[in-house]
């Protein structure tokens, strides 16, 4: 069943009337404009794991080092790294020529504030940092040495981290901004430049290229490699309606269209001027239960919705079109070499009266499950009322409150009763790079307090999860996520909800598109 309606079309025309003309740049400029999933209205990337955050993070900061098209960890802003024959100490020189948004040089000091800043909030970066540093300096402007406690291979991988939380770098006064409240300073040293005096959220975020941007000498590949800026300046315009925005892109109004409902793909494959890319990076659907406040701090109430979920519903309600989506029982990709089915039988099959025993069991009383359900992204805006007709079915009473992205993403950090403004679940999704492992995977953060909103509490998984840092190859690895995925569905951390791709839509003037497990605008040509 498809539960999405659409308002009549428009053109953008009719959209941005006005005030935009005022601030149109120069016709000597070269301008893509750009549909992305979600309006813009958080900034920080480090306080919050939205995906529009973690794009713009793309676009304005810049990495210490990054992974390529092979996942292989590469220098990004560093020029060089040396390990210590016991692998304790990595020394990191940085890059010569990097340069703040505001003409001040990068330095290691601005570098290791962030990496602090950023591995207070981060789940790999929590273990990193709190488990196996035991310190980390600037012997001078342009170092960073970092000792270590015993050894672990994820070091470089968590500093290349390719998705939410990203380790990006800000300079140092910003970066001191405690993680628990944001930003609101925006200068990094990446390839574009925030156009503050022009962003008006609900309208559109705008970028300038970084003119002193140093790119590195390789080619560009997924994260890594240079990031060559090939247009004078990006606009982000916020389009809720995509039938608005798909007009806005055939009449060439619009250069590229970040997430094209999978329903109106035949629209963009019967226009001449359009094309699609797909990435090789899968995504997956998730539910995330509040662990904290009842009743879904009850493992058995939980446990309940293992079996009143099923993927094939949510996959169909949400993508539909079978080529672009993939049941798949495995919290890691099933593509890459964790994938396992691990604790996974009987489960997501959609029985309803195993569920509403377990509920019984357990003593459930009919308390609302205060379900949030996003109403301003396609591809997660029929999540909910699918979560909510299959929990319903199972013997829950179901709540589900609609809402835009980001007043979902502000409210889900709230930890109050579920009755006062808090919540008990949502879904969402994650690419398939935030997912590869138990460390990675920020939703098995059972950290308590330090885990992500939702916050479960599990000390059998956290130590499978120091274990796996630890793991000496792959085979030890396997072992150990197989394990990590028993135990997160024993105390359900979240519920794996199926995979699918994700195309993006664009005018055929547009080339140059990497093929990340983000949205990056480096590299693009508009002819």
């Amino acid at each position: 069943m498809r539960f999405r309606k659409f308002a009549l079309s428009a053109t953008l025309a009719t959209i941005v009337a006005g005030g935009a003309a005022a601030v149109a740049p120069a016709s000597a400029e070269t301008v893509l404009k750009a549909v992305m999933h979600s309006d813009v209205k958080i900034i920080d990337p480090i306080w919050t794991t939205a995906y529009i955050s973690r794009n713009v993070g793309y676009m304005i900061y810049d990495t210490l080092f990054a992974l390529d098209a092979k996942n292989e960890v590469k220098p990004q802003m560093v020029d060089k790294v040396d390990i210590s024959a016991d692998k304790l100490t990595y020394t990191m020189t940085l890059r010569d020529g990097l340069l703040w948004h505001d003409g001040q040089p990068v330095t290691s000091e601005d570098c290791i504030q962030s990496l602090k800043r950023w591995s207070a909030k981060d789940s790999l970066g929590q273990k990193v940092f709190t488990g196996f540093v035991s310190e980390i300096s600037a012997p001078d402007a342009k170092t960073i040495v970092i000792k270590l406690k015993e050894p672990t291979g994820l070091l470089l991988f968590a500093l290349a981290k390719p998705s939410s939380n990203v380790p990006f770098m800000m300079p140092k006064r910003i970066a001191e901004t405690d993680p628990g409240k944001q930003i609101s300073e925006f200068i990094g040293s990446g390839p574009f430049v925030l156009k503050k005096d022009e962003w008006k959220p609900g309208d559109k975020i705008v970028f300038t290229k970084f003119d002193k941007y140093k790119p590195r000498p390789e080619p560009a590949s997924a994260f890594a490699g240079g990031k060559v800026v090939k247009v004078d300046r990006v606009e982000w315009l916020a389009i809720a309606d995509a039938q608005q925005a798909i007009n806005a892109l055939s009449a060439g109004e619009i250069d590229y269209m970040e997430q094209p409902p999978h329903d109106l793909l035949p629209l963009i494959k019967a226009d001449a001027n359009l094309k699609t890319f797909v990435s090789s990076s899968t995504g997956q659907f998730t539910f995330r239960p509040n662990s904290l406040v009842p009743p879904l701090n009850n493992p058995k109430i939980k446990q309940a919705l293992w079996y009143a979920f099923n993927q094939e519903d949510f996959l169909k309600a949400t993508v539909g079109n079978a080529e672009y989506y993939k049941v798949c029982k495995s919290y890691y990709p099933c593509s890459t070499p964790l994938s396992t089915t691990a604790g996974m039988d009987g489960l997501l099959t959609g029985n309803a009266k195993k569920a509403q025993e377990l509920l019984k069991e357990a003593g459930y009383d009919g308390t609302p499950i205060v379900l949030m359900a996003s109403t301003d992204l396609p591809i997660l805006t029929n999540l909910g009322p699918v979560a909510k007709q299959l929990m319903e079915r199972a013997g829950f009473k179901v709540d589900m409150q609609s809402m835009d992205w980001q007043t979902l993403v502000a409210r889900r950090n709230k930890k109050d009763p579920a009755n006062a403004g808090g919540w008990n679940g949502f879904n969402t999704a994650w690419v398939g790079a935030d997912i590869l492992n138990p460390v990675l995977t920020a939703y098995m953060n059972a950290a308590c307090d330090k885990a992500l909103f939702g916050w479960p509490c599990d000390e059998k998984i956290e130590k499978l999860r120091t274990e796996f840092m630890k793991a000496p190859d792959l085979a030890a690895q396997k072992k150990i996520a197989a394990e990590a995925q028993e135990e997160a569905i024993a105390y359900t951390t979240h519920i794996p909800l199926g995979e699918y791709s994700q195309p993006i839509a664009m005018r055929k003037n547009i080339d140059g598109v990497i093929d990340a497990a983000a949205p990056v605008f480096w590299n693009i040509t508009k002819k």
